[in-house]
């Protein structure tokens, strides 16, 4: 697991070169270390090769866990100021979605609180009406890539770049709010993200805990996954696109999300959006 960190310093000034992560800076001197053993100490080679083996799978280790912060920042709780403010943060990705979206806004307006939608910009081409919907009920909408690509994780500088930085433009176009924030597809990456996310000024956010909600559809299995140890400072991460279906055929948030709401109430705990709770 990562260590949790607030907004990145690079959100704030994206002009400034990008600082390699301790790990990385450790990579690269690995690397430095096993090729001149490999060159310069006979019989060497074979262990060179060995720990440059190992230092590949170590860093696509970090990759594919979300939480890890070994690539670079990664914020996976809110800031320690949230839990005097008795706040957490319920993130929805892969919307904006015409069948369930619409209600998630409404269950979440009956009770008072407010949730970060990570929206997949090329669905909010197609449902701009909703996108502005969300962000005029008090909801945040941040960037979740154009297009959810399932080859993410393997994409070069230039491919981030063309998938984040479009999905930038077309969610400031049709919300008026430019994004602060960034999670990859299934929270997956390579060290080549950071750099991309720090120019552009973006904050890669994961999550405290997830229902795993696209793939369970029995809504008491996924609430009690993100109510298990459930506390000021959570982010929890939720599904209204790609949502599994209870026995009923039923998105399962519809089911989870009212059951979540009633437990913050009970546990006097408050649901912001994630440009809220990140304040200091």
């Amino acid at each position: 697991m990562g260590k949790s960190t607030a907004m990145s310093s690079s959100a704030s000034n994206p002009t400034e070169s990008w600082p390699w992560p301790p790990a990385m800076r450790a990579s690269a001197a690995w690397h430095v270390a096993a090729i001149g053993a490999g060159v310069l100490v006979p019989g060497a080679l074979p262990w060179a090769i060995g720990a440059i083996v190992l230092n590949h799978a170590l860093i696509t280790g970090a990759g594919l866990t979300p939480r890890s912060s070994l690539l670079g920042p990664n914020v996976t709780r809110l800031p320690e100021a949230a839990a005097a403010r008795r706040e957490v943060a319920i993130t929805i990705d892969d919307g904006p979605e015409p069948e369930v979206t619409p209600r998630v806004l409404d269950l979440l307006d009956a009770r008072g609180q407010r949730a970060t939608f990570f929206c997949i910009a090329e669905r909010v081409l197609k449902h701009p009406e909703l996108a502005r919907e969300i962000v005029a009920r008090g909801h945040s909408i941040q960037n979740h890539t154009a297009q959810h690509r399932h080859n993410f994780s393997f994409l070069g500088p230039r491919g981030f770049v063309k998938e984040i930085a479009r999905a930038q433009d077309i969610l400031t176009e049709v919300t008026g709010q430019r994004p602060t924030c960034f999670r990859a597809p299934a929270g997956l990456r390579n060290p080549f993200l950071e750099p991309v996310l720090h120019r552009l000024g973006l904050s890669l956010v994961s999550w405290t805990r997830r229902g795993f909600d696209t793939r369970e559809g029995d809504p008491a299995k996924v609430m009690a996954r993100l109510s298990r140890n459930l506390q000021a400072r959570d982010i929890l991460l939720l599904h209204d696109g790609n949502a599994a279906r209870t026995a009923e055929g039923k998105p399962v948030l519809l089911e989870v999300l009212p059951l979540l709401l009633e437990r913050l109430r009970a546990d006097g705990l408050r649901a912001v959006t994630l440009p809220e709770g990140l304040k200091p």
